[in-house]
């Protein structure tokens, strides 16, 4: 399957060099457009329709959280484009914040990724049909500063039920995770069977269960993580 991608990044240079990462050697994903700004990625979106659109974080006209809002306006108008944001924050106020829309179809991706052609392609291929890739160094200060809050709901999880969550909030499959944490695709399926009870989630959609439950583990954390104090 070839994935079209347009590509949004103020600097020229490195919206060059991302755009001959992402096509170099292989015809897998194609770049279809080359945009500076939120305006003309817009302008390219309603002309070439791509697949993803890669995208920085901050763009032209605020240089805030372009990327982010973006995300959010194409889930309502374009449902089916999948968004990679790529920033150089390892923050998880901005990963939690993209994930406020839902998590289908949704990557955020530290910029340093980009330099390995396989990781960036990779999350490329898992927006475009709905799957979802965070960057493991956003997970791992969640899962530092993680904390049983008295009424969590993620309580009653063992640790090992943590670890495969924790695994899902990086869109990991179910064949990944087995590999990550050398287990068995049924232990794997166990546990994820066990988590989704746990979290009252067994009556909802394969793929809700997991966006549920990633947006639970990330807001949990987060949440307990702003409550210690400095």
């Amino acid at each position: 399957m070839t994935v079209r991608v347009a590509l949004a990044e103020d600097s020229f240079i490195v919206r060059e060099g991302i755009a001959q990462v992402i096509s170099d050697h292989e015809d897998d994903v194609v770049v279809v457009a080359r945009c500076e700004d939120v305006d003309s990625l817009l302008k390219a979106i309603d002309e070439h329709q791509p697949d993803v659109v890669v995208t920085d974080i901050r763009m032209p006209p605020t240089n805030t959280d372009e990327g982010i809002r973006l995300a959010a306006l194409l889930r309502d108008t374009h449902p089916e484009i999948g968004v990679v944001v790529l920033s150089n924050y390892a923050d998880p106020a901005y990963a939690l914040a993209l994930l406020d829309s839902g998590s289908e179809g949704r990557s955020y991706l530290l910029k340093e990724r980009v330099h390995d052609r396989s990781q960036l392609v990779s999350a490329i291929h898992t927006v475009a049909v709905g799957g979802s890739v965070m960057d493991p160094k956003i997970v791992e200060p969640l899962m530092r500063s993680r904390g049983r809050a008295p009424r969590s709901p993620l309580g009653d999880l063992t640790a090992r039920e943590l670890e495969v969550l924790a695994q899902i909030a990086q869109g990991a499959s179910n064949a990944a995770i087995a590999e990550t944490l050398v287990l068995t695709k049924r232990a794997v399926e166990k546990h994820i069977n066990s988590i989704f009870l746990k979290l009252n989630l067994s009556g909802a959609e394969d793929v809700s269960k997991r966006v549920k439950a990633t947006l639970l583990f990330l807001g949990d954390v987060q949440a307990t993580s702003a409550r210690r104090p400095p």
